[in-house]
């Protein structure tokens, strides 16, 4: 065995957590916020990334289940509020109260589609994946172009993560090795499961690679978007294609996934991961200077911080509501769902930090193709004197 693979496997061995430490978090959720949310378009993944977007704090949940249930007693033929009560306990970590309730609204109206892909995603957050699968499978028989058919992508993430857990644990990251300039990871899955055969056009997979990636930042942004799995996923499929990728914000994906697991051989695997993703990368167009992990990473902390600075206004925000006896729902609403971009990310923040991902050969501009044709010019006519001379001389 080659020292590289013993080094797999150590990191491997290492990264092994429990299922239930691994799996929370990769599937999306349907409730109130679903619905308004949706409506506009998805915030930027580097916003999702971050997690600086319009999401609510713990604060509100707790809020959000004594409202419901008070609107529940008030008006018991209202099955939507059933949702709304059942999202709150999933997302306060009481999986089996978000069970439990979402069967109460299957026992009184069965085979509605936002039941099974809450109860599918409920059972998946509780780490009961191949009932959490069961029940993604009835909401997409019924509805597979609901939430952009997302659930699609959310079935194959489980797949996946299914694949390759052993003896009931899950290992991170779930992609171990780096195959440079092959398409590994969920890419591949999802190719494999998607597009199957040899005889498949470029273009088709470019479009199902975009598909995936638009499920799994719908994930993030309906689940939970510091999720290790699916910011694994999403830097995957960033990097799924050599010619339409995305590196820097692949980078960036697997530089927060390392900073969500506890063990430091996990933590530097995604690392190296990261660093992987930024091979060929440049600080400028027109140059040839590589762009460092460590230069990325200084700019990736002051986005961290930025977005953490405003996750803190909204938390400070929701416990002022609940304090003062207002509407949350609408005070959050008129805060901070107010225009098509601050529907999604709050202040804005896009893909533009950064700048665009191109590889280093397309990021030359027409000086750096010269900087890099003199001197193979120079050598090509220098090389055609001296064969002239030596002629010559003969």
């Amino acid at each position: 065995m080659s020292l590289s693979k013993v080094s797999i496997l150590r990191v491997n061995v290492l990264g092994v957590v429990c299922l239930a430490l691994a799996t929370p978090g990769f599937a999306c959720l349907w409730d109130y916020d679903t619905l308004h949310i949706e409506r506009s378009r998805f915030p930027g993944a580097l916003a999702l990334i971050t997690g600086k977007f319009a999401r609510h704090s713990p604060a509100y949940y707790r809020w959000r289940l004594e409202d419901r249930q008070q609107r529940l007693a008030d008006n018991p033929d209202d099955l939507t509020l059933y949702d709304d009560l059942a999202v709150a306990y999933d997302k306060l970590g009481e999986h089996d109260q978000a069970i439990a309730t979402i069967l109460e609204k299957e026992d009184r109206q069965p085979g509605l589609y936002e039941t099974y892909a809450n109860l599918g995603t409920f059972h998946i957050h509780a780490g009961n994946l191949e009932e959490g699968i069961q029940f993604i499978d009835k909401a997409i028989e019924i509805n597979p172009d609901a939430h952009f058919g997302r659930e699609i992508y959310q079935r194959l993430v489980v797949q996946y993560v299914l694949e390759k857990r052993q003896n009931g644990k899950v290992i991170l990251p779930l992609e171990g090795e780096d195959h440079r300039f092959e398409v590994r990871g969920f890419a591949k899955f999802v190719l494999d499961q998607q597009l199957p055969g040899e005889d498949v056009s470029r273009q088709a997979k470019q479009a199902e690679l975009a598909r995936a990636t638009k499920g799994v930042l719908g994930m993030m942004r309906f689940g939970n978007h510091d999720s290790p799995v699916l910011l694994e996923c999403l830097g995957d499929l960033m990097v799924g294609d050599f010619q339409q990728d995305n590196k820097r914000l692949a980078a960036r994906a697997f530089l927060q996934a390392a900073k969500q697991v506890p063990e430091d051989a996990t933590r530097q695997a995604y690392r190296k991961r990261a660093m992987s993703a930024l091979e060929m990368q440049t600080t400028q167009p027109g140059t040839t200077q590589e762009l460092s992990l460590e230069t990325l990473e200084a700019t990736f902390d002051s986005e961290r911080q930025e977005a953490d600075d405003w996750y803190r206004q909204v938390e400070s925000a929701e416990a002022l509501w609940v304090e003062q006896g207002a509407d949350v729902d609408e005070a959050f609403r008129q805060r901070f769902l107010t225009s098509p971009i601050d529907e999604q990310t709050g202040l804005g923040v896009q893909d533009r930090v950064g700048g665009p991902s191109v590889s280093w050969q397309r990021s030359l501009t027409w000086g750096g193709v010269a900087v890099l044709l003199v001197p193979a010019v120079i050598l090509v006519v220098g090389g055609w004197c001296v064969f002239k001379l030596l002629r010559h001389s003969a």
